[in-house]
């Protein structure tokens, strides 16, 4: 399925952007536009907690951007949160009103998901090159850093360090002065040096700086003719210069520079000084701007899975390799999972897409805990996938799969806290009996078989004889009864003549 108009929403710590585009031979042309600034990370409380005022601004600006996105369909629109509701502890509260108020599921991603976004789109704004390009993008929690070749991100890393967070915990009431300014940056290089030897080891030909505060530190060198020689985007020498001149101004609203931008400038001295501790950590003198970054990159992620080029599948394949998960059992459990789910539901309608591939990317991840400990490898298969960096995955999404690993054998009360009507038990019900029907790891056919919903949970029918000729599988399904039975629901194994055997 393709669509003409697609969007992205940002959301980020500093502000809430909304990007329409066009997509017009696999290229997107951005078509509307519109940027709220928010400042969600100004309204973190030391708890770690989003106040009551911060909330509001953000569902106001959501209901705002909910307007210009009725009519869209819902795989036409993806919305990615940042760093503010990555850290906020009352997040996963929030996110309801905030799904309610804009009219579409929003993800909270990961750091290093934001950075590999981020570079595919600034790679799809700057022309083509073969060398290899440093990204750097300051957002208002967290900094992203990406060495990327072409549009491929290679290295990625996420530091908490953002030009709101900064700025009110260096500059909180805007005066500006040689020691605050010294603090911030001196803050920000201890941050930096902690992935600076292995960036330089990896090494790249050309610095980029992307979004809202690499593009208002380089109008102002630009225009205010900051950069020697008049050269454009940053500097290190236009950077001291900068630096000087905010410090001998004492605060942000005493700068008389042409450029200052109203939105940016509350925000401008934690910007300026993690790009200097940037520029000196990593040796940068000089350093191009960008136009596109997290929401062009994610509209180009979007595309990429309308054409069955979904990172997520790759992620699954990577992991599988990471921890030698043996595929034929996957290709086994697959086959009689899918076979399950596809009596229970039409596994080709529309509306079920999600579900089928969360079983086949569940299925694919669901032996990965074998690699730390082969007893409770469902736990150790939860973890990894609760608290690994996924590309492409949302936090959402890498939940989904834990929930789906961790049910897979054992007791099922530890999953009670999933509402009953939520389709994530159909997924659970057809990967438990999938690795039950395949314990012997082996290439011996399965009888033919039945699976129906009734009014109380499940029932499968096997034949007779196949449960007699193999009773230690008899037993773990007469177990699954017991299981499912605990937690208030219902597994009914029934019994029938034998029927032929089937692939």
């Amino acid at each position: 399925m393709s669509y003409e108009l697609i969007a992205a929403v940002d959301l980020g710590s500093n502000s809430f952007r909304l990007q329409v585009g066009r997509v017009l031979d696999d290229q997107i042309y951005p078509l509307d536009s519109l940027k709220e600034p928010v400042r969600l990370a100004s309204g973190l409380t030391e708890d770690k907690l989003l106040d009551l005022a911060s909330q509001e601004r953000a569902l106001d600006a959501l209901r705002r951007f909910g307007e210009r996105l009725r009519g869209f369909q819902p795989e036409a629109v993806r919305v990615v949160a940042t760093n503010a509701l990555r850290v906020a502890k009352n997040a996963f509260a929030f996110l309801p009103q905030a799904e309610a108020a804009l009219g579409f599921p929003i993800e909270i991603i990961g750091g290093r998901e934001e950075a590999r976004l981020i570079y595919i789109g600034a790679a799809h704004s700057l022309p083509l090159a073969n060398h290899k390009r440093l990204v750097v993008d300051i957002g208002g929690g967290s900094t992203e850093f990406i060495i990327g070749k072409k549009v491929t991100p290679l290295v990625m890393e996420s530091l908490y360090m953002g030009c709101v967070s900064y700025t009110l915990r260096y500059f909180p009431d805007g005066r500006i002065d040689k020691k605050r300014f010294r603090d911030a940056e001196v803050a920000a290089a201890r941050e930096v040096q902690a992935i600076a030897s292995g960036f330089q080891r990896f090494g790249w030909s050309e610095a980029i700086g992307s979004s809202g505060s690499a593009r208002a530190i380089a109008d102002l060198l630009e225009l205010n003719n900051l950069n020697p020689g008049g050269v454009s985007g940053i500097t290190r020498e236009g950077l001291t210069t900068l630096r000087a001149l905010m410090i001998r101004s004492g605060s942000v609203g005493a700068m008389s520079l042409d450029g200052l931008r109203s939105d940016r400038l509350p925000v401008l001295p934690g910007g300026c000084a993690i790009m200097c501790a940037v520029f000196s950590e990593l040796g940068i003198d000089h350093m191009n701007y960008a136009d596109g970054a997290l929401r062009l990159g994610v509209l180009y992620d979007l595309l990429g899975r309308f054409h069955h080029h979904d990172m997520r599948d790759s992620t699954t394949v990577q992991f599988m390799s990471r921890y030698q998960v043996d595929g034929r059992q996957v290709e086994r459990v697959e086959r009689t999972a899918l076979a399950l789910l596809g009596q229970l539901i039409d596994i080709n309608a529309p509306e079920h897409e999600s579900d089928v591939r969360f079983l086949k990317w569940a299925v694919g991840l669901h032996e990965i805990g074998i690699s730390i400990a082969h007893n409770a490898y469902h736990k150790h298969g939860a973890y990894i996938l609760n608290f690994a960096d996924m590309p492409g995955f949302s936090k959402k999404d890498q939940a989904r799969l834990a929930l789906l690993v961790l049910g897979q054998r054992g007791k099922l009360e530890k999953l009670t806290a999933l509402p009953q009507s939520d389709a994530t038990w159909r997924l659970i019900f057809c990967l438990r009996l999938a690795a039950v029907l395949h314990r012997s790891r082996d290439d011996s056919q399965l009888p033919a078989f039945t699976v129906k919903h009734t009014a109380g949970g499940y029932q499968f029918e096997l034949p007779a004889d196949w449960l007699v000729a193999n009773p230690l599988s008899a037993a773990v399904l007469a177990d699954e009864t017991i299981a499912w039975q605990r937690i208030g629901s219902g597994l009914r194994i029934k019994r029938r003549a034998a029927l032929a055997a089937v692939d």
